[in-house]
């Protein structure tokens, strides 16, 4: 006996040595997080909102302006005035002369310039903020969709396992079936049954067909879900059965203050808390200080006129040369008074948003506290399922045994074995699924809860 058990185990373990790996749960926790696109998405996001806050920094440091240029033209010039329409620029700074003059020279310009605002009551600090709140604010989506990602990934592959088990009992119904079959059409051709009972065989048997037909077409949907999910190509998946044979250890905690959704919900609101903070600021006056140094060089001399129109020279050298310098540093104020009636609009509109999702996560809290209380009623409804199921099997293959006796010694008819038979299918189908529901509605706690540390843990 101990022999015939070895061989048994091993020929049930040999499809999997042969033609695939077992996919453990672990494993496709990890193939889904680097594989799933939605995850990736988030993680950008999130990259993309930290450079935001390097940029908001960088905002509070001066205006360095280096400029240069050199030239070459003409320098007449005539009393009169000048447009000043936009696009149109005058090079007119010339001496007034008594006619036109096209002597030119070259020359050149050179100006660096400097400004910082060096007080605007907190604007440049509130800035960073916000930059940093929205940056959170996407590291806490980023955590929600992973958490949401395993939950899924968990729960897929927990139904593709019950898939699989219902679908190994409709293959176990079948061979029972068409045993049955076989016995009844043997006794049927003996005269020993009535003929009409090979035909309801044949009808049981065809009705077993089409419930395996539909098993099948039930796992190839789980198994569609789960790839989905993991971020691969739909195809077979050989999925760890030790799930079906043993109980999740203990139960986890009450609802978790950092339950991944929460958390997202009150970085939502501290990043608009933060952004209203943000715009009371932009409406308030701005304190610059600045600083102008300028060269500039020109191939024409001091003393050119209408005097002397040949001080002037065309050496390239001597035309870019900068001849003349000045300097400038002051403080500057600047206060666009409409800003403040602008901005007192926007943090309106903002102080309304952040009231919105205040709503939202106490409505969030709320639920979650109700699935919490819910899972732990589906927890003990599911282990007293699985207490049940086995005396239900033991009472089915019972039956099933008996009817099959009555019927062979012509006290039970074929609908009472057809019975039996679907009774049997149905409690080995009951025990098959009784694990996977206890694990189904831990799982549902964990995810109430926001703690899938103990779940994983157990995998």
């Amino acid at each position: 006996m101990k022999h015939l058990f070895v061989i048994a185990s091993f020929l049930q373990l040999l499809p999997s040595l042969l033609f695939s790996q077992v996919l453990t749960l672990p494993h496709a926790l990890d193939i889904s997080l680097k594989n799933y696109q939605l995850i990736k998405a988030k993680k950008n996001y999130a990259d993309a909102a930290s450079a935001a806050v390097t940029t908001a920094k960088r905002d509070g440091l001066p205006d360095i302006t280096l400029a240069g240029q050199q030239e070459y033209g003409s320098l007449d010039g005539m009393n009169g005035l000048s447009s000043g329409l936009q696009g149109i620029t005058t090079i007119t700074n010339g001496p007034a002369l008594p006619e036109q003059s096209w002597n030119s020279a070259f020359g050149s310009l050179y100006v660096s310039n400097i400004s910082w605002n060096i007080f605007s009551f907190g604007l440049q600090r509130a800035h960073v903020a916000a930059a940093k709140g929205i940056y959170e604010q996407e590291e806490a989506a980023y955590e929600q969709e992973k958490f949401l990602l395993q939950i899924k990934v968990i729960a897929g592959y927990l139904d593709l396992l019950g898939a699989q088990r219902l679908r190994l009992s409709m293959e176990a119904n079948l061979a029972r079936a068409t045993d049955l079959a076989m016995t009844i059409h043997a006794r049927t051709d003996n005269g020993l049954n009535p003929g009409v009972d090979s035909s309801i065989a044949d009808a049981e048997v065809s009705r077993a067909r089409l419930s395996l037909t539909d098993a099948i077409n039930y796992e190839q949907t789980k198994t569609s879900q789960l790839a989905t999910v993991m971020g691969t190509t739909s195809q077979d998946i050989l999925l760890d059965t030790s799930y079906v044979n043993r109980l999740p250890e203990g139960m986890l905690q009450e609802l978790n203050t950092r339950h991944p959704v929460l958390f997202y919900l009150s970085r939502r609101i501290e990043a608009s808390d933060l952004q209203t903070s943000y715009l009371k600021k932009t409406g308030l006056p701005r304190f610059s200080l600045f600083s102008v140094l300028q060269g500039r060089g020109s191939g024409f001399g001091d003393s050119y006129g209408p005097a002397n129109l040949k001080d002037y020279t065309t050496n390239y050298y001597d035309g870019i040369r900068p001849t003349r310098a000045n300097y400038l540093v002051g403080i500057g104020f600047t206060w666009n008074i409409m800003d403040y009636s602008r901005s007192a609009s926007k943090v309106k509109s903002q102080q309304y948003l952040s009231a919105a999702l205040n709503s939202e996560y106490r409505q969030q809290q709320n639920d979650l506290t109700n699935q919490s209380t819910l899972a732990d009623r589906q927890i003990g409804n599911a282990l007293s399922r699985y207490r049940e199921t086995p005396v239900q099997l033991k009472a089915a293959n019972d039956a099933y045994i008996q009817k099959m006796e009555l019927y062979n010694n012509g006290l039970a008819n074929i609908s009472d074995v057809a019975q039996a038979l679907y009774t049997l299918s149905r409690a080995q189908t009951d025990k098959d699924i009784a694990y996977n529901a206890v694990w189904q509605a831990v799982l549902f706690k964990a995810a109430s809860t926001g703690d899938l540390s103990g779940f994983i843990s157990q995998l």
